[in-house]
């Protein structure tokens, strides 16, 4: 079972994002064109959407935002050595780690440039000194507001799924493609990040599911208070993620009680 692309029924495109918090914006397959693959990941294979102002939900790219530096061999084989040690720790402490994992690289369209991007994700945290600045870096952000988790996935676009990181505030539910993905305008290829920002308050229901014919294959599905609807998949900490995700929700609900 696929889950349907986040991109249903409207075209994504790249705004100015409102002074509060960032929106969310919509795919579809017309405003899609395959860029050429960089070299150290695979997840640049879908466009991202041309830029817009007719949807007050989208959100650009950050200003500042550059691509993933690409790793030498030697910080290549550095950071596979601490992944690998890192996973093979949780593996021992919870029992469906490795599945998860090997389901998340499999997500991608190739499992080798799927590790180099998780790689090069791992990589550009530890150079920019974790999630927390990265999180501040990438959306517009109010003063009170923290992250609280960050979770590798990908996100479901009628293109295909999209390798990047979601993120969990107090304030918003974020997600930004680990590389810029492109898109034409006109004859030329422009570069921006793919970024998707739902504010808690417009959270309607996170819902978990799993594949019919392949137990593996875990979604959760976030859908807005307007019907909008978000596909995440290929996630290495599934259950942690489904867990805080609703408990955010819950949390919102009980604010706006």
């Amino acid at each position: 079972m696929n889950p349907p692309p986040a991109s249903a029924g409207a075209g994504y495109v790249a705004a100015p994002a409102p002074t509060e918090h960032a929106s969310y914006p919509r795919l579809s397959p017309e405003d899609l064109a395959p860029p050429p693959p960089p070299a150290y990941h695979a997840a640049a294979s879908y466009s991202a959407p041309p830029v817009s102002g007719g949807n007050p939900y989208v959100s650009g790219p950050a200003a500042g935002s550059v691509p993933p530096p690409k790793n030498t061999m030697d910080s290549v084989k550095d950071v596979l050595g601490k992944m690998g040690k890192r996973f093979g720790e949780a593996a021992r402490k919870t029992e469906n780690i490795t599945g998860n994992f090997w389901q998340h690289l499999k997500t991608g369209p190739s499992i080798a440039d799927a590790a180099m991007g998780r790689v090069s994700q791992i990589t550009k945290v530890i150079a920019e000194g974790g999630y927390e600045k990265i999180f501040h870096q990438t959306f517009d952000v109010l003063p009170e507001e923290k992250l609280k988790k960050p979770f590798a996935c990908y996100l479901s676009t009628s293109a295909g799924p999209v390798m990047g990181v979601l993120y969990l505030s107090n304030v918003k539910l974020a997600f930004c493609s680990d590389n810029p993905l492109a898109y034409k305008v006109g004859d030329k290829n422009e570069w921006s990040y793919y970024k998707v920002a739902i504010p808690l308050a417009q959270l309607r229901s996170v819902n978990p599911s799993t594949s019919r014919t392949n137990a593996a294959e875990k979604y959760i599905q976030v859908v807005s208070v307007d019907n909008h609807e978000f596909w995440f998949m290929g996630f290495v900490y599934y259950d942690n993620a489904v867990k805080h995700l609703q408990e955010a929700l819950q949390e919102a609900r009980i604010l706006q009680a």
